[in-house]
């Protein structure tokens, strides 16, 4: 086939890419306008039914009688179903070989919110009065709220694989404390958070030929909803389908939490043989998920008289909630976290999950890591209290350094440790001394009014901990017209995955982002793929979109290269700015088109696979030692607050924020996330408070009861920068995960705000600050401070 002479690329278009470079959300404008698809916005299938959950009010009790014959007897009602009329597995636990969480109950409820039945009928409106009308009887029995109530009764979720307290161990932590000259011991709780996507659970099913089904879903791990859906009915993988085509947000609770509704609307539409939708309103999605997982922490320390950290053990129990979930996977990644950035020469740390009856809690943006790190910030600040240090140099002190002070508690190597530099450029850059000084001097002379200062460091854990899950796949199309649809197992909420992707796979193919087309996620076109979660979902689905491109790129660098009359040289070949050329031959360039309707006429495959899976990582929980993570993340935030002594309200006057993402795939979605992550971690440790009654009902159901950040919470002045000339080794194409940690750089308005509650009281006040930090929170400790003897 011939081609039509073009000029040759100059060097600066052998060098255009996409990548490392500012590009817009590739639905920002769409979000913006109305024109982007969730779930609920699909067109609506004929013969369209409505499926609600009916669900426990009772936090204990035996299920005596079940009575659905008045509302089937309600026009428009087509079924009502209880676990008896499950024709598969009456279970949806994640945890493969646990079956510890039905779909709908069987003889007992363990929380309010449980799901006990299900309605299907012609319209939402129809749903809630067939509702009312089915008969469920029970026996109520007596209820566990609270860890501290779990921890007396023995009650604990067992792992299903492993002893159910995890330890790990170091050196001699017992005579090391004894030989302390300074200990600090006490307890600290951290709270749960609601997840808050502005999209609530949502699925459509929909009945295909032979029984198969096919589902719309708003979930971060399509191929668990499809595994579940198939076990719920009884059906192969195969019959089973799973699309998203976006979320509006998920957070973690998107990751198992979404399987249940899908399987309930699967249910549904393989009964009435009609398609079915189940969608919850803001306070059923409250009432009826899981949230983060609150955590108490008992600890012991020891400290040398300048501040170094000499021995640690503390005990962590999570409140997992009525049933297993992700409770233990989160537990252990709170303990792997307890250092953050410190190295620890003598500790034990254990933890277990707390049985509870309460929605089983679930993933949450750090998946645990934000409750291990608060015990060990806790821990220092208290410390940087009582021998009247500044946090700051407190906290530098104790850096991991080098052999062997670079050795996790854990085992892993703390490789490429950018704590140091970035903690140094951030002192600089955000004139953190000179601050100080000054906030000391407002202090002195403000009755009413303190401010305060904190600096936060953060080395977080990248991969899944548990090791298979660490794989990812994609299937990447070229047209004849030289046009892309790029397919890959992750999924997009809003965090600009799908952004990424298509920078990577219009960088690989050396084409224009506009030519590469990201289809919605779907298992029928990639297969088997883990959740997108973990801050993973850029790493492993960019290895694989990657691998599939350059595979096609090796089918077509010989057309190219015969095409350019360099045969036999295909390796010269470079596609760039959708063109293919040879560098340095002053030569006609063959647009991407030319290269593409060449193959295809020459009978060459235009579509492949990639796959990937992270190398070298795995952890003996037995002898808790191992390498879980695959590499680092580090970030650093100083953080100023002013609090009112007379009301305990707080605002945020300036953050700033370094954070390494190595070499961005793209800066402008990084530093994005990076502001996101940061006001959602100010929440979960300041104003949203998760609240219920003595018998287990949720009372901060919905935004007139339960505080998210405003735009009014968000720093007056807010100053992010990603660290630069940080690239990383063997990720794809040099960059970091990006969506966990900068969450927890929020910790540093804990410290912040200790820092000037403290003022309220003498030298040496070691504050006492509950999390959160609400305004009554604060109020408590003001008060506390200003009761300590002068």
């Amino acid at each position: 086939m011939g081609a039509i002479p073009s000029e040759r690329p100059s060097q600066e278009s052998e060098l255009r890419t996409p990548l490392h470079a500012p590009s817009l959300h590739e639905s920002g404008l769409k979000h913006t306008s109305g024109e982007a698809l969730y779930v609920d916005d699909l067109p609506a299938p004929q013969g369209l039914l409505t499926g609600q959950v009916i669900a426990s009010p009772h936090a204990h009790a035996r299920v005596v009688r079940r009575d659905a014959r008045k509302a089937l007897a309600l026009p428009g009602v087509h079924a009502v179903f209880f676990a008896q009329d499950i024709p598969g597995v009456n279970d949806v636990c994640p945890v493969r070989g646990v079956h510890d969480e039905p779909l709908l109950a069987t003889d007992e409820v363990h929380c309010v919110g449980q799901a006990v039945a299900f309605v299907v009928a012609e319209s939402a409106a129809l749903c809630r009065k067939a509702s009312a009308l089915v008969e469920v009887e029970y026996e109520v029995l007596p209820a566990c709220l609270t860890i501290r109530e779990a921890i007396e009764q023995n009650r604990f979720i067992p792992h299903p694989f492993f002893p159910t307290h995890h330890v790990i161990r170091r050196g001699e932590p017992e005579a090391a404390l004894m030989a302390a000259p300074v200990r600090i011991q006490g307890e600290c709780m951290t709270g749960a958070q609601d997840h808050f996507y502005l999209e609530t659970q949502v699925s459509l099913a929909v009945l295909e030929e032979d029984g198969a089904l096919r589902l719309w879903s708003s979930t971060q791990h399509p191929s668990e909803v499809q595994e579940k859906v198939a076990e719920v009915l009884g059906l192969g993988r195969h019959q089973v389908t799973v699309e998203v085509p976006r979320m509006g947000g998920g957070f973690g609770g998107k990751e198992t939490q979404a399987a249940g509704f899908a399987a309930l609307a699967a249910l549904g539409a393989s009964v009435t043989r009609r398609p079915v939708k189940v969608w919850l309103n803001r306070d059923q999605d409250m009432e009826q998920t899981g949230k983060r997982h609150p955590f108490w922490a008992r600890y012991d320390a020891g400290f040398s008289e300048d501040g170094q950290l000499l021995a640690l053990k503390a005990e962590l129990v999570s409140d997992g909630g009525w049933s297993n979930d992700l409770s233990h996977a989160i537990l252990d990644r709170a303990l792997f976290h307890m250092d953050n950035t410190y190295f620890l020469p003598n500790v034990e740390v254990a933890g277990r999950v707390a049985r509870t009856n309460q929605p089983s809690n679930t993933a949450f943006r750090g998946f645990g890591g934000p409750q291990g790190m608060y015990v060990v910030e806790e821990i220092l600040n208290r410390a940087a209290e009582r021998l009247a240090l500044d946090p700051a140099e407190l906290r530098r002190k104790n850096y991991y350094r080098e052999v062997p002070e670079n050795q996790t508690h854990y085992g892993q190597a703390v490789e490429g440790n950018r704590i140091p530099r970035i903690h140094a450029e951030l002192m600089a850059s955000s004139e953190y001394q000179r601050r100080r000084a000054e906030i000391e001097q407002f202090n002195a002379t403000s009755k009413w009014t303190k401010r305060g200062i904190g600096y936060q460091p953060v080395k977080f854990g990248i991969s899944f901990t548990t090791s298979f899950l660490n794989q990812a796949g994609a299937l990447v199309v070229i047209y004849a017209d030289g046009t892309v649809q790029l397919n890959h197992g992750g999924t997009e909420m809003g965090q600009g995955l799908h952004t990424k992707m298509r920078a990577v796979c219009a960088h690989e193919l050396g084409l224009p982002v506009e030519h590469v087309r990201v289809m919605t996620t779907a298992t029928d076109k990639v297969p088997n793929t883990s959740a997108t979660a973990a801050s993973s979902g850029a790493d492993l689905n960019g290895m694989a979109v990657k691998a599939a491109c350059e595979e096609l790129r090796s089918r077509l660098r010989p057309v190219a290269a015969k095409l350019l009359q360099v045969e036999g040289q295909p390796e010269r070949v470079v596609f760039s700015d959708g063109k293919a050329f040879v560098p340095g031959l002053a030569q006609r360039a063959l647009l991407f088109e030319e290269v593409t309707r060449a193959a295809y006429a020459s009978q060459i495959s235009l579509s492949a696979t990639g796959y990937y899976k992270t190398p070298d990582i795995g952890y003996d929980r037995m002898t808790g030692r191992g390498k879980p993570f695959h590499y680092y993340a580090f970030g650093g935030a100083v953080v100023e607050v002013e609090v009112s002594g007379l009301t305990g309200e707080h605002r945020i006057r300036r953050v700033d924020i370094l954070h390494d993402v190595g070499s961005s795939l793209v800066p402008t979605i990084d530093k994005g996330q990076v502001e996101g992550g940061f006001v959602q971690g100010v929440g979960w440790l300041t104003c949203e408070e998760v609240l219920i009654n003595d018998k287990g009902r949720l009372l901060t159901h919905s935004p007139d009861t339960y505080k998210i950040p405003a735009l009014g919470d968000t720093p007056e002045d807010f100053r992010v920068d990603l660290l630069q000339r940080a690239p990383q080794d063997n990720t794809i194409h040099g960059s970091k995960a990006v969506g966990e940690p900068p969450f927890m750089l929020a910790i540093g308005a804990v410290t912040a705000l200790r820092h000037a509650i403290g003022a309220f009281g003498p030298p040496r006040t070691e504050v006492q600050l509950a999390s959160p930090a609400t305004p009554e929170a604060i109020l408590r400790a003001v008060e506390a401070a200003r009761t300590v003897p002068r």
